[in-house]
């Protein structure tokens, strides 16, 4: 109803698939509330809230508006519910072509699959909301676990998602991918009052566990390099190749990342991982060569 200046029963109604009834019911229950509606009989009548009583839309201007609108597309786009798209119908002063046809920045955070993370979202979503301990199977370079977190943060980064907690098994915080975690519940177990640290995001630091690592990259990669860890801190050798020091989460993890650039990338220092990589490389090889 501040989306339009007037709207029937029979349009409420369809729009939330309910009765007609109901839709006078819950006019009944606004009124009763306080937000006065003004309901005008016959052909081109219609319900509407009493003029002056409207939200004053010129606090916002209209590249506000969009602003917001995308975050909320954007948030949609996970979501597996249609909350966002009926509060971006909420603040819009515009119908809903009006939206689309004005807004022309698109943000999809989900995956090719919509339904594989929505769930979780949700469900982690309700956790934080009533402040109780999800559990969860996971899976990572080292092996699976079973792991119990209370959960403060829904991150994405790095192009995935992530929940970020106090994990119960570590007593720490700990954050872990939601593309690898199974079995997640609720438990009836609250979470415990603690003064939670600031969320730093990093993206060259990854646990308290990291290892530290010099690696150069070939000057024809620069590129994926720029746009993986940014353009700051990046220096080069004579022939313009890169030499990047970076922290990783683990060792195995690390091989992999680095056997993504194929040729283009040779662990420098500390040597130990340098040796290590040759003879994962040799053990690859060996599968070729029977």
């Amino acid at each position: 109803m501040l989306q339009k200046e007037k709207v029937t029963s029979v349009e409420l109604a369809e729009k939330f698939e309910v009765s007609r009834r109901t839709i006078l019911r819950d006019i009944d229950t606004l009124n009763l509330s306080g937000i006065p509606i003004v309901s005008e009989p016959g052909q081109g009548g219609g319900m509407s809230i009493m003029e002056g009583y409207k939200v004053d839309r010129t606090l916002l201007s209209s590249e506000d508006m969009q602003a917001i609108l995308s975050g909320l597309q954007s948030l949609d786009s996970i979501s597996g519910t249609n909350r966002y798209r009926q509060l971006m119908e909420k603040i819009s002063a515009n119908d809903t072509a009006s939206i689309n046809a004005d807004n022309h920045i698109i943000i999809d955070l989900s995956k090719w699959d919509k339904s594989y993370l929505a769930d979780k979202i949700e469900r982690i979503k309700k956790a934080m909301e009533e402040k109780r301990v999800i559990s969860f199977r996971y899976f990572s370079p080292t092996g699976e676990s079973t792991r119990k977190i209370e959960p403060y943060h829904l991150v994405f980064q790095w192009s995935s998602w992530y929940v970020w907690g106090y994990c119960k098994k570590r007593k720490d915080y700990r954050m872990f991918k939601l593309t690898r975690l199974t079995d997640l519940a609720i438990t009836d177990e609250p979470c415990a009052k603690r003064k939670v640290p600031e969320y730093v995001c990093n993206k060259t630091q990854h646990s308290k566990e990291e290892i530290k690592v010099t690696v150069k990259f070939d000057r024809s990669v620069k590129w994926r390099i720029i746009d993986e860890c940014g353009a700051d801190r990046l220096k080069y050798d004579k022939e313009g190749n890169i030499l990047l020091t970076f922290t990783w989460s683990d060792v195995p993890s690390l091989f992999q990342f680095i056997l993504s650039f194929d040729d283009k990338a040779e662990i420098l220092e500390p040597a130990e991982y340098r040796e290590e990589f040759a003879r994962h490389v040799k053990k690859i090889l060996s599968h070729y060569e029977r």
